[in-house]
């Protein structure tokens, strides 16, 4: 949990203001070294699996439609040659972060932070000729009143059937656009007001392209706002916590206490995946990896498994015969079955049709159940094996917990930016766009940055 100050900044009808007025004021000094660190492994992180995305179906019609629609610009896409409006190209960023399900989580979120936030700012700077650092801080900015928010709405926003990538990421861009431009409170506080207004995005989309959809509509949505803000567009400076507002609106259990941090930022509290699924899966693929290590066991030495995971997962990645990669996602089942039978979850190329319909990995799904379970976390999973010969394994893991070491976090994660960026962009560029991010500094170009992470033939 995070480090915060003792006293709660109760705002039962000022919430909005609240969080405008610590975006605003908050002193760059007051970012810690861990907090400058975290955000840049986010950006290491997002850079990744964006460029890993670049032509995803979900991208290519996105970026027809704007082409089609007039919405060339100047500002630059990761890994496509093509250039849109900032607001377009904030849509197709986002969409393309989201589209492989392999990108940062928050707990205090309910979500994909750094999918909602990243793009717009990445749309944004580069007209202002923000530096990195620029884009760091806000980014950190952003991420925090994700949380605040996601906190206030709590779990039962999710539960109720809102993608808190797209509801709360909204107004989190919005935060880190406001941050960037250097607005006021007032001015940020309408800004978070106008996101308020156009956050949506619903889980019965999972498994479609429409759910990476919704990580770049909230980056452009969020964009859009804080740019409305600081032209003057009115809109609700209460629209959090009023009634009638977000809050109210979209959960049973809001709550508008925010609680500013100190030592420790919600940046810090990522996690990241290391298979391209829904988070949900990952610590039954990961019990299901390590008992057919530990035991040594095959496919045919399986009777029967059972998947334990909480009750309300059953609507969220149990999707019992998926028909393609993007229902692969969110199939526990069908997921543990590829781990038990040695298929690398961990590589995006296997969400495909036909992984999807491989009779073996369909006879082993179907000697798997989903039990629902009383289990600590969102996160924890529990399997049990029952083998032919008679025996019953049984394991657990919880994966969603933020790594404490930063530098380990870091090795990690270079090793999955490496796996991602080195095919598009060789092995030296590679290299050098990762060192590039991890060392984001005040005379560090966006648009420079950008052009790193785009292809050789894209950039002659």
């Amino acid at each position: 949990m995070s480090s915060v100050s003792p006293n709660p900044t109760e705002a039962p009808d000022g919430a909005t203001r609240a969080l405008a007025g610590w975006l605003a004021g908050l002193d760059r000094a007051a970012l810690t070294p861990r907090a400058w660190q975290a955000a840049r492994h986010a950006v290491l992180d997002w850079t990744g699996v964006t460029l890993a995305a670049r032509d995803e179906p979900i991208v290519t019609a996105l970026l027809r439609d704007a082409v089609d629609g007039g919405e060339t610009g100047a500002a630059p896409l990761v890994g496509r040659p093509e250039r849109l409006t900032p607001a377009f190209a904030a849509l197709v960023n986002g969409a393309a972060s989201h589209a492989l399900d392999f990108d940062d989580v928050n707990a205090r979120v309910h979500g994909h932070p750094t999918v909602a936030i990243l793009p717009a700012l990445l749309a944004a700077a580069p007209a202002r000729g923000a530096t990195g650092a620029d884009v760091v801080d806000a980014l950190i900015v952003g991420t925090e009143v994700a949380c605040a928010v996601g906190e206030m709405l709590g779990p039962a926003h999710y539960d109720r059937g809102f993608h808190a990538t797209s509801t709360v990421g909204c107004l989190g861009a919005a935060a880190a656009v406001a941050r960037l431009f250097g607005l006021g409170t007032e001015a940020a506080a309408t800004a978070l007001g106008l996101a308020a207004t156009q956050a949506a995005g619903l889980k019965v989309s999972f498994g479609t392209m429409a759910k990476p959809l919704h990580a770049g509509r909230a980056a452009m949505s969020g964009l859009l706002a804080a740019r409305w803000a600081a032209a003057g567009v009115s809109g609700s400076r209460e629209a959090i916590e009023a009634d009638q507002g977000l809050g109210m609106a979209m959960s049973p259990d809001f709550s508008s206490a925010f609680v500013p941090p100190t030592e420790t930022f919600g940046i810090e509290q990522n996690c990241y995946k290391f298979y391209p699924a829904c988070y949900y899966t990952h610590s039954a693929i990961a019990v299901a990896r390590s008992l057919a290590d530990e035991i040594g066991i095959g496919v045919d030495d399986i009777a029967a498994v059972t998947v334990m995971l909480q009750p309300r997962h059953d609507k969220v990645c149990n999707i019992a015969a998926p028909r393609d990669g993007l229902g692969i996602k969110f199939s526990v089942r069908h997921l543990v079955a590829m781990a038990l039978a040695g298929v690398d979850a961990g590589d995006p190329l296997v969400y495909t049709p036909a992984t999807a319909e491989r009779s073996d990995l369909v006879a082993l799904r179907n000697r798997i159940v989903f039990e629902p379970a009383a289990l600590p976390t969102r996160t924890a999973a529990r399997l049990r094996i029952a083998l032919v010969d008679g025996r019953v394994v049984e394991d657990g893991e919880d994966v969603g917990v933020p790594v404490d070491d930063l530098d380990l976090q870091e090795s990690r994660l270079l090793e999955k930016f490496r796996a991602l960026v080195t095919p598009p962009l060789g092995e030296a560029r590679a290299e050098a766009l990762a060192t590039e991010i991890l060392h984001l500094n005040e005379t560090t170009a966006v648009d420079r940055l950008l052009d790193a992470a785009r292809p050789e033939e894209v950039n002659t």
